[in-house]
């Protein structure tokens, strides 16, 4: 089971930027940043999400950068550096030019 991320050295990284993955294999990892939002709110729900209803699961975009923004500020500092990782994922794919443009 996928615990976590870790994170390489800059000097290990291409362009000196550190580069966060998942722990194990990468064929394990979430397929899509939404996936990866929805498994961070499952292991941080009870820790940094505790005012949202126990069933809840962002269904845009916009809702999931309001929930990544929520474990940033409630949780701890592995709570922000998984978040902000799975931010900059969503919105690389969101900023990626659409098939219909």
């Amino acid at each position: 089971m996928v615990s976590g991320f870790e994170s390489l050295p800059p000097s290990h990284s291409p362009r000196g930027v550190t580069t966060c993955f998942l722990e194990g294999d990468v064929d394990e990892g979430p397929a899509r940043p939404e996936e990866a939002v929805n498994r961070l709110v499952d292991e941080y729900r009870s820790r940094c999400l505790w005012f949202l209803r126990p069933d809840y699961y962002p269904a845009t975009d916009e809702d999931r950068l309001r929930v990544l923004g929520y474990i940033e500020r409630y949780g701890d500092r592995a709570a922000f550096q998984r978040a902000a990782a799975v931010r900059r994922w969503l919105s690389s794919n969101s900023s990626a030019p659409s098939a219909a443009s």
